[in-house]
């Protein structure tokens, strides 16, 4: 879909390791619903005409990376690659946010 963006590709390398983990159900429907919002919001914003749009959808997109990253330290059986890929995307999209005008 978008070649050259990697911190698109990154969260959805981060939103495929999300859905192979072990967890309780309810934490597991939510953090597919977290990480996948991920996903679409920096696409959206990445179709986005004006830096300001494409800035308020890379934050959304960032509210939900930390909605996953609580829903991770509250899993029974941590696991250390998803953590290191969520922190990863947290710095690709911050440094997103911080170039993105507006």
């Amino acid at each position: 879909m978008i070649k050259n963006f990697r911190t698109y590709h990154l969260a959805v390398d981060f939103y495929r390791l999300a859905l192979a983990l072990k967890l309780p159900r309810h934490l597991k429907e939510q953090l597919s619903r977290a990480a996948s919002s991920v996903v679409l919001n920096l696409a959206e914003g990445d179709g986005r005409g004006t830096p300001g749009d494409q800035k308020r959808f890379f934050t959304i997109a960032f509210g939900s990376l930390r909605e996953s990253q609580a829903i991770l330290d509250l899993a029974p059986n941590p696991s250390p690659k998803a953590s290191a890929c969520a922190d990863k995307l947290a710095a690709h999209l911050y440094r997103l946010i911080q170039s993105t005008g507006a």
